[in-house]
């Protein structure tokens, strides 16, 4: 895996236990996977959106961290596509679109097997370098 997004990975407290693991790491994209618990689901008994959003905002964050310098979340928008249910394995696709001064935009698709599940783009902003 690359070094920086390793290193980030290694303190990331939250997709630790939400049993978000990180895949395929290159510069510029990443795929994430999680599988949806029971005490992920609402009152509807579909996945959370909060948990939809986490998985997509993981593979963002590896995606945009690749190159090396601390890069954070400028700004996200999800599309909620279909639903999902616990015990779904979802997947977060994310892609560099384009880099431009300290920012980046990323999309990345959410699938469980073939069905779309979310459209998340996101924003990067470079804040600083990577850490020692």
């Amino acid at each position: 895996m690359n070094e920086p997004v390793t290193r980030m990975l290694a303190d990331d407290a939250a997709s630790r236990a939400l049993g978000i693991q990180v895949h395929d790491v290159s510069a510029g994209a990443a795929t994430a996977t999680m599988t949806v618990r029971a005490d992920m689901v609402n009152g509807h008994g579909i996945t959370h959106g909060a948990y939809v959003f986490a998985v997509a905002d993981t593979a963002f964050a590896c995606a945009c961290n690749s190159h090396g310098p601390l890069t954070v979340a400028a700004a996200v928008d999800i599309t909620f596509v279909a639903t999902s249910r616990a015990g779904d394995v979802l997947e977060a696709q994310a892609v560099e679109r384009t880099r431009f001064g300290r920012s980046g935009i990323y999309d990345v698709t959410v699938r469980r097997g073939d069905d779309v599940i979310a459209e998340f783009r996101g924003t990067s902003r470079t804040v600083g370098n990577a850490p020692a």
